[in-house]
């Protein structure tokens, strides 16, 4: 089996750190290629970021035709509908697969993320996904995403100051953590405040695999159709449908 990681923003170092918790739970068959766009953002953080991301997603994706399965490793599932018409292939998006693994083992979660410019795109999709009545609240740590990637940034233990928060006023029974930057902190993270706090990126694999394993392929009918063919102008001709 070959899934294709897809880091949407063009930093290195963050899809190094996505593809080190995708293969610690990755099944021993299971081949994972991570990458990342080499235009675009440097991180998404809210709507502007998420539409300058979403060609080079669906670049990565023509570069990666023949995978058997894909994950998108950006909490606020950047470009997944589309992503969904490119390929019958199973495609996951983190945040999604984050929401549902959560719903299955507590009653009540609390999404811990950066910035509070991201709150509003993930209660939207927890909304879209059927999940905002399992979701307690959506609370921002107020890092920088770029701020994950530093040694000596204080983003451990703001994230850690929210969880415990998170427990005391919301009443969470298990904590997702809603950025795929956060990836190295959830077992850490676990561990100390006694309480699930899952990552994204490795629930996505997780049902990945599953998905392939039973068969399953992405519906043609409906939205997730795939595109009619038609010449694409100017800079995104490279994308036009064949």
């Amino acid at each position: 089996m070959r899934i294709l990681l897809i880091n949407p923003n063009t930093t290195a170092s963050m899809t190094r750190k996505i593809e080190a918790a995708a293969r610690a739970v990755a099944a021993a068959g299971t081949e994972i290629i991570a990458v990342n766009p080499s235009d675009g953002p440097p991180s998404i953080e809210g709507y502007f970021d998420e539409v300058f991301s979403i060609p080079g997603l669906i670049g990565e994706m023509q570069k990666g035709s023949n995978m058997d399965a894909y994950v998108i490793a950006c909490f606020d599932d950047t470009g997944l509908d589309a992503a969904r018409c490119f390929t019958t292939a199973p495609v996951i998006g983190i945040g999604e697969a984050a929401f549902h693994v959560a719903s299955l083992i507590a009653g009540k979660f609390t999404v811990i993320t950066t910035l509070g410019r991201s709150v509003p795109a993930i209660e939207h999709n927890l909304v879209k996904y059927g999940l905002a009545s399992r979701c307690a609240r959506v609370r921002a740590s107020e890092i920088p995403v770029l701020d994950l990637e530093k040694p000596d940034s204080e983003a451990s233990s703001k994230i850690s100051a929210e969880i415990d928060r998170a427990i005391a006023e919301d009443g969470a029974e298990a904590i997702v953590l809603g950025c795929a930057g956060m990836a190295d902190l959830a077992e850490r993270l676990s561990t100390k405040h006694g309480l699930p706090v899952i990552d994204g990126v490795a629930s996505a694999v997780k049902l990945a695999e599953g998905l392939v394993g039973l068969g399953l392929r992405t519906s043609k009918i409906g939205g997730y159709a795939t595109p009619r063919p038609k010449q694409f102008d100017g800079l995104f001709s490279q994308f036009s449908p064949r």
